[in-house]
């Protein structure tokens, strides 16, 4: 049971990130938000690298941090889009989806097939999403669906689910091929990387809005770094989807964070909604 208390960690950790998130994006794009995400995760798993040393690396590790260094990269800057458009409690909700994608790109990737309660977790997945939006349903039965895909976050969120449903995978090639302090030190550093260009040009003076928002910047970074190591621990202890499906249950405390410090509207049914998709997840995760 190891990996679900690591599980469950992770998605407190997940769910704090996301409202330091919220709250950076009030005062900075989210060009200085993605990539001080990347950059500060990446220090505070410097001193843990420095410790255990660097492994010997193979072509697979290579092939893994290519691939996942670039699409995360992308998702950083979708998800933080995301949660500036849109409420917290009917963004986060989406990236539930992400076992569901990983459905089908788990089994092209590492191997790791569906079974019945996969199944099941499907069907809950998409009742809950209608439920995100169920004031919609006198518009017509399908009005809760094209009223979210309306959002401009939920959209995006969309996007990031399933391209984390990709990029899951190869953190467990990653992760194997060397280990878990390492992988996350090593996809963070890409990922700032390949988005410092990005910031550079979006974004006037970045050194100057970086600075003024240090502390809150880098908190929001060391949230993510602590989240990501428990995250990575448990992708050694069991499967990629069971990792992920506990995981995505921050988005039931990220309804509540956006409800009680954000002050979003319509908990009640964004909550059934979230709830009814975790419970979906858990299904996927038996």
């Amino acid at each position: 049971m190891t990996w679900l208390i690591f599980g469950i960690l992770t998605a407190f950790f997940e769910a704090v990130k996301d409202v330091f998130g919220k709250q950076n994006l009030k005062k900075s794009d989210e060009y200085v938000v993605a990539w001080s995400l990347s950059f500060f995760s990446v220090i505070f798993l410097l001193p843990w690298v420095l410790y255990t040393g660097i492994p010997e690396l193979n072509s697979q590790f290579w092939f893994a941090l290519l691939i996942g260094g670039s699409i995360n990269a992308v998702t950083a800057l979708l998800y933080i889009k995301a949660i500036k458009l849109s409420d917290l409690s009917l963004t986060l909700p989406l990236v539930a989806l992400t076992p569901l994608f990983m459905l089908v790109t788990s089994p092209l990737i590492v191997g790791e097939y569906p079974n019945f309660f996969d199944y099941i977790g499907i069907l809950l997945i998409v009742a809950g999403s209608y439920l995100l939006n169920i004031k919609e349903k006198s518009k017509g039965y399908l009005a809760p669906f094209k009223a979210l895909l309306d959002e401009p976050g939920p959209k995006l969120m969309l996007i990031v689910a399933f391209l984390w449903s990709i990029t899951s995978n190869f953190d467990k090639i990653g992760v194997k091929n060397s280990y878990p302090i390492f992988w996350l030190f090593s996809l963070f550093g890409t990922m700032s990387v390949l988005l410092l260009p990005v910031l550079l040009h979006k974004t006037p003076n970045p050194g100057q809005k970086i600075l003024k928002q240090l502390p809150m910047l880098a908190a929001m970074g060391f949230f993510n770094a602590i989240g990501v190591i428990f995250q990575m621990q448990a992708l050694t202890l069991t499967l990629v989807v069971q990792v992920i499906a506990i995981k995505r249950t921050s988005v039931l405390m990220g309804v509540l964070f956006g409800h009680f410090l954000f002050k979003e509207k319509d908990i009640q049914q964004r909550l059934l909604g979230a709830g009814i998709m975790i419970l979906g997840v858990l299904f996927i995760s038996l």
